[in-house]
């Protein structure tokens, strides 16, 4: 599915070259995508690195804002700090069985790069529901399409309902995975921070662009019907400044501020959770002679402009996944239309 060719720019930091999670070097996207009958779904994964990740194991960092989510991973990343697999997103009944293709993967891998197999293993996977789209009770996602996601994850990747965007809706509008970067300068170096989302939250009247009530005026044109706000959010951000896993924390949380300025005031049902990593700083490397790790770190009040850069991309990357998304029908027949036909 190719890449839309059409953005809303959000905010003041400029943004990269891709303006994508990419745009932090070494990361990678790949999706797999299952269309049969009524199952409309997939699997996307975001890799951290080149080779192993159990190995390098990138510093880390989770936020849950509201946890109405089945996520896996998040307790051991809160404990220590770091990644061990890519992050995968699903949809909410397919999360074990992705679980499961992240085991593989690393196991493959150590195999691969001559490693010795570990006996523990921490997968990461987030989720939201596409039920409205797809037929999620056929757990159609496995193994295979996480290792096929893996295997294409490239640094150019397509967006929209795509992957784990299959079958997602967002504003009452055809959600999906979406992506934006910024640029924060920080003293004399200029760090990348890019954002990937999988939208499928959100109310249609709520829907904000640039501080105008665009959903309101969609939902008049359409006559849509009074509903609660539904579904989730996942939320995948990627730098390259130094951070410890607890100043991630702190960054990731701004990604609050991109999601209010959509709209969405995270309803009782939506599961809304970050996930951050560093390619800065990672638990993997070499252990120095005084039996130390060697990890650096921003001064606390340096990191304003990461805070901004959050915000915005996050703003950002979910309307770029609705830009990005092609209207599709829901398994009653409604018809979830794209943000790029009313704009």
């Amino acid at each position: 599915m190719p890449e839309s060719g059409h953005r809303i720019r959000t905010g003041e930091l400029p943004h990269g070259r891709r303006n994508s999670i990419a745009d932090v070097s070494g990361v990678t996207v790949g999706h797999a995508t299952v269309d049969r009958g009524d199952v409309h779904t997939g699997v996307t994964v975001v890799v951290p690195c080149e080779g192993p990740v159990i190995a390098r194991r990138p510093v880390a960092a989770a936020h849950v804002l509201n946890g109405f989510g089945k996520t896996c991973g998040l307790v051991q990343v809160g404990e220590l700090g770091c990644i061990e697999t890519p992050i995968a997103l699903t949809n909410t009944l397919c999360v074990g069985r992705v679980s499961d293709g992240l085991v593989t993967n690393a196991l493959r891998e150590a195999r691969s790069a001559g490693l010795p197999l570990p006996s523990t293993i921490n997968p990461v996977v987030g989720e939201t529901n596409d039920g409205r789209v797809s037929d999620i009770r056929a757990r159609a996602v496995g193994e295979s399409d996480v290792l096929a996601a893996i295997d294409s994850a490239s640094a150019d990747f397509a967006r929209g309902s795509v992957g784990a965007g299959r079958g997602t809706v967002c504003f009452g509008l055809k959600g999906g995975i979406g992506s934006s970067s910024r640029l924060a300068g920080i003293g004399e170096k200029s760090y990348a921070l890019g954002v990937l989302v999988q939208s499928n939250f959100g109310r249609m009247p709520d829907l904000a662009i640039g501080g105008k009530p665009v959903g309101k005026r969609i939902a008049e044109e359409l006559a849509t019907p009074e509903s609660p706000e539904r579904g989730s959010i996942m939320v995948v951000v990627a730098t390259d400044a130094p951070l410890s896993s607890r100043q991630l924390g702190r960054v990731i949380r701004r990604a609050t501020v991109g999601l209010v300025r959509c709209g969405s005031y995270m309803g009782h049902g939506s599961g809304d959770v970050f996930i951050g990593f560093t390619t800065a700083n990672s638990m993997g490397s070499p252990v120095g002679p005084d039996g130390c790790l060697e990890l650096r770190c921003l001064p606390e009040d340096r990191l304003d402009p990461l805070f901004r850069a959050c915000a915005e991309a996050t703003e950002e990357a979910v309307l770029d996944s609705l830009l990005a998304a092609e209207p599709m029908r829901g398994l009653d027949g409604t018809l979830y239309r794209s943000l790029g036909e009313f704009l």
